[in-house]
């Protein structure tokens, strides 16, 4: 059975528990990190008895399972509807593009998202966040019915982005890593081998304002889980509690213009007529958050049996 896992704050002191229904059951260890509690807490949540010590969700201060010490990569252009409403051919991504993003971003799953001052295009996007639970350092070739023994679990993160910031400038990381930008939780979700098989049934969804942006199943991922951690072993050393947001489906606030105006885009402007004239129409879309917005967003089955919660953050301004 998929245990949700919370990292709190009650009475002034930080622990770890498991949810069940509205009620957590504390654990015994204060893990110091999601790589602590991954390596040490596991074991005790499937093996120590629960007592009769609880806390109501509603009466502690959710924080986020990832902590910031741990790296927070990303896939970017992963789903084919994401593909499409950016611009491009979906058959001719021929690679899976990789970035990453500060982890001094990540904030809890009901925590206010600052908007900085200089940012007017500010977008969501609602993102499976893959948990690993063992190191690895040397090339590997993943299995899809292997994920269990590299990954301890999933969480949702949502990765706000400045797009005035990301695209003008090309710059993923500076565009997509400010304080807040990266919500993260509420549940850290542990999963075993047959719960693994399911994640292609993973639906997401979010709102702004109550009004559905992005509703999509997780298989439809272009490059899947265990793809990605075989390219990512070839490249990187990977720690337990690290996560990987794995890319988002359609829906964002930001689109590509119609061909004809991608044509004189290209071939008749500069750079830098282009991109004013791509933040300048982008003020007065509406879909781009503002101050007052509010998300929400979950990541389940359609059964239930594996449900990672939901996010809900507010926009604000510094």
């Amino acid at each position: 059975m998929a245990i949700k896992v919370v990292r709190y704050e009650h009475d002034k002191k930080i622990g770890w528990g498991v949810v069940h229904g509205r009620v957590i059951a504390p654990l015994s260890s204060a893990y110091s990190s999601t790589a602590d509690f991954v390596k040490n807490g596991m074991e005790e949540v499937r093996r120590a008895p629960i007592d009769g010590t609880s806390l109501l969700l509603d009466d502690v201060r959710l924080l986020s399972p990832i902590t910031e010490d741990r790296q927070l990569i990303c896939q970017g252009i992963n789903y084919e509807s994401h593909v499409r409403e950016s611009g491009m051919d979906p058959g001719k991504i021929g690679f899976n593009t990789i970035f990453t993003k500060a982890s001094s971003c990540i904030t809890s799953s009901h925590a206010d998202v600052i908007r900085p001052e200089h940012v007017r295009l500010l977008d969501y996007e609602i993102e499976l966040g893959l948990v690993l639970r063992r190191p690895i350092t040397s090339p590997q070739e993943i299995r899809q019915d292997a994920l269990h023994d590299w990954l301890a679990g999933v969480t949702i993160i949502n990765d706000v982005s400045a797009r005035d910031i990301q695209l003008p400038q090309a710059q993923f990381y500076k565009g997509k890593s400010y304080r807040t930008f990266g919500p993260t939780g509420p549940f850290f979700v542990l999963l075993d081998a047959m719960e693994w098989s399911r994640w292609s049934e993973l639906r997401m969804r979010l709102s702004v304002n109550d009004q559905p942006r992005q509703d999509a199943y997780c298989g439809d991922m272009i490059f899947k889980p265990h793809e990605t951690l075989t390219e990512l072993s070839m490249l990187q050393n990977l720690y337990p509690g690290d996560v990987i947001a794995t890319g988002t489906p359609a829906g964002c606030a930001a689109r590509a213009p119609g061909k004809l105006t991608m044509w004189i885009l290209k071939h008749l402007m500069s750079d830098q007529t282009k991109w004013r004239m791509f933040i300048k129409k982008g003020i007065s879309n509406p879909a781009y958050l503002q101050p007052g917005d509010t998300m929400r967003a979950s990541i389940r089955t359609d059964d239930g049996t594996i449900d990672l919660g939901e996010q809900c953050n507010r926009i604000v301004t510094p």
